[in-house]
């Protein structure tokens, strides 16, 4: 698999910010029907959530008050590269795998990423960890190009340029 940049997230995945704050909202505005002994039917068609959801919110409420509520930041693993290590490796992986040894072709595979991961910073990142990893970082996996190196790309313009018209014609 090549991986080329291609960015679906804002932050990598996920909810944002402001995604979190306002899912927090509407958990404590069911903490507030909670105080008043509402049905849970009731606080579910209210708030345009599942019947589930208002069992686990009130659970937890009557459990932790309204910090039970409260929302735990972003989801996931923190990443073991840091923000630094992260732009050095797509640095890296534009530069090409022949730049980093691997000139049998051009193209960039999971287990090539994670050795490039191994030999640049010493962490070692299961297949499934480096494609979570690029994924998080906006590279997308790609059908590759199989071109040789030998390719002469002003050769190629100039045949179409030239002789391909003829023919057309």
């Amino acid at each position: 698999m090549r991986y080329l940049m291609g960015v679906r997230y804002p932050d990598g995945g996920g909810l944002t910010a402001e995604g979190r704050a306002r899912r927090e909202a509407v958990r404590l505005q069911a903490a507030e029907l909670f105080a008043q002994d509402v049905p849970v039917a009731e606080i579910a068609r209210r708030l345009r959530v599942s019947h589930n959801a208002v069992y686990v919110w009130r659970r937890r409420w009557c459990a932790d008050g309204e910090t039970g509520l409260a929302s735990k930041g972003p989801s996931g693993a923190d990443c073991r590269l840091s923000p630094e290590q992260q732009d050095r490796l797509a640095m890296a992986l534009q530069e090409g795998p022949a730049a980093h040894g691997y000139v049998e072709d051009q193209r960039w595979t999971l287990v090539r990423v994670a050795d490039l991961i191994a030999r640049l910073f010493r962490v070692q990142y299961t297949l499934r960890g480096v494609s979570m990893l690029l994924h998080r970082m906006g590279f997308s996996p790609q059908m590759p190009i199989h071109r040789p190196v030998e390719r002469d790309e002003k050769a190629i313009a100039t045949w179409r340029r030239e002789v391909w018209q003829e023919a057309k014609s």
